[in-house]
């Protein structure tokens, strides 16, 4: 048993998983803090026009708002560890199970932009590094910058008006599971994906070409050119591989931002993911679901930087987890 616990990669995990305990206790107390600090009342201000002496009692009771503060948290604090983040207060469903609803559809958005945004970064940004001083590397640099400062729901809206206004050949708005109709899920998902890709792209396209570019002037490089080996080798076994270490430690970073910022794209697009359930939460001041909607992205932005911290030993075998 103990040497296992000393093996490298055990140690790694087991100090990376006390890390993200301690994050996801410091999130934790923000969270519960959110409801103390909301100015007023806010089991008055959920229940809005439909306020009534015993729906406020019922309400009350039934969040434990009732109950002293400290009891509260540590209430909070052992139902969040079991999963139970407590009641809707204005659908009167559970926070976990809206939350599990949703999360499909915002995963495969995710997903299938940082796909687009990867596809996009690894080929133009290798070509621009590799052609560096080009035409064709100014052209790719001064698009990245366009992009960059793009905003998503821009660059939705800009997608919407052509391919859905203009020229009809995919759908505006809605989500369709892909284990319902794949085709139709694919048609549906194509220019949200697509919105958040391209903006994604933009960014990670700036850091593979800086990552290339850093990489090719190494000396192992040419050597590797001077043994006379052919340039396609060169480039993927000697210059794409490690160059992929910085740019995997941003992809990771922009796959979670997406998780939990396409609040704005989902919105534009009627999405039915996290992020327009949080909206929607917010603009009826349904705070358990505010409360449970910011835990679970926390969650899953510190499981994809660990999944990234294990794929850097993947990438590059010398890296050692310990």
């Amino acid at each position: 048993m103990g040497a296992v616990l000393k093996h490298p990669t055990v140690a790694f995990l087991s100090r990376r998983l006390l890390h993200s305990a301690v994050v996801l206790l410091g999130v934790l107390v923000v969270v519960f803090s959110l409801l103390q600090l909301v100015p007023g009342d806010p089991i008055r201000i959920a229940l809005g026009t439909r306020y009534t002496e015993a729906s406020y009692e019922a309400l009350k009771s039934a969040s434990g708002l009732d109950r002293p503060l400290l009891v509260q948290f540590f209430s909070y604090l052992g139902n969040s560890v079991t999963g139970d983040l407590g009641v809707s207060f204005r659908s009167g469903q559970p926070v976990t199970e809206l939350l599990m609803n949703r999360l499909p559809a915002t995963l495969s958005l995710a997903l299938v932009g940082i796909i687009i945004g990867l596809v996009i970064a690894l080929v133009v940004g290798i070509w621009a590094a590799l052609h560096e001083g080009t035409v064709s590397d100014a052209v790719v640099r001064i698009a990245s910058q366009f992009g960059v400062s793009i905003p998503d729901f821009w660059m939705g809206l800009l997608l919407i008006t052509v391919f859905s206004a203009t020229f009809h050949l995919l759908p505006s708005s809605g989500y369709v599971a892909l284990t319902d109709d794949p085709w139709q899920w694919l048609r549906h998902i194509i220019l949200p994906a697509s919105a958040v890709g391209l903006v994604a792209g933009a960014i990670l396209t700036r850091y593979v070409r800086s990552a290339v570019l850093e990489v090719v002037s190494m000396s192992y490089v040419r050597t590797a050119k001077s043994k006379g080996l052919s340039r396609r080798v060169v480039t993927f076994r000697h210059i794409v591989r490690n160059a992929l270490i910085p740019v995997l430690t941003i992809a990771g970073i922009q796959f979670a931002t997406i998780l939990g910022g396409v609040i704005v794209v989902e919105v534009v697009f009627a999405w039915p993911g996290l992020g327009n359930l949080v909206y929607n939460a917010v603009a009826t001041r349904d705070y358990p679901l505010i409360q449970g909607t910011v835990l679970l992205i926390a969650v899953m932005f510190l499981a994809v930087n660990l999944l990234v911290d294990m794929l850097y030993a993947v990438v590059d075998p010398r890296i050692r987890l310990s």
